[in-house]
């Protein structure tokens, strides 16, 4: 009888291994004043880049350096990875998966030498956000140390 009171929650998942830590401490405006969207950022300790929610690989930057996944649900979030990595043009990311592939939580994405990352761009601090164009009234978040697939956000 009540069910509009429900709340949709969707969670969303540790997109790689490693500590998580606030958006405010990202060095980047954009992120940091989330200018893009909400969400947590994570200091890497791996190099396979996966999916955090079940969807559709909805953009692979041409750098390799971020992607978006797109739920079927109103949801989308956006992995970074690293800081100004655009200006690496595409160097220490292989590209796994392609636009358009449906993926599950856990699937690779990106492959990224972190090595390559640490010695030619700002940071290897990834943010994940949850896009403006997402329905989303309200994000609780896992500060944390992760494994991907854990847990990181559940959006309502």
């Amino acid at each position: 009888m009540f069910g509009f009171l429900k709340r949709k929650i969707r969670d969303v998942h540790a997109p790689v291994d490693g500590q998580i830590v606030s958006l405010d401490s990202v060095d980047d405006e954009v992120f940091s004043q989330k200018m893009v969207g909400d969400g947590v950022a994570i200091i890497p300790i791996s190099s396979l880049f996966t999916s955090p929610i079940d969807g559709t690989v909805s953009k692979i930057f041409p750098s390799n350096h971020a992607y978006s996944i797109k739920s079927d649900k109103d949801l989308e979030v956006m992995v970074h990875i690293g800081l100004e990595t655009v200006a690496l043009e595409g160097k220490g990311f292989t590209r796994i998966a392609q636009e358009g592939d449906s993926v599950k939580v856990g699937d690779v994405i990106i492959e990224a030498d972190l090595a390559y990352i640490k010695a030619h761009a700002k940071d290897t601090i990834t943010p994940i956000i949850i896009l403006e164009s997402s329905d989303v009234k309200e994000i609780d978040k896992n500060f944390s140390i992760v494994k991907k697939g854990d847990k990181i956000m559940e959006v309502s």
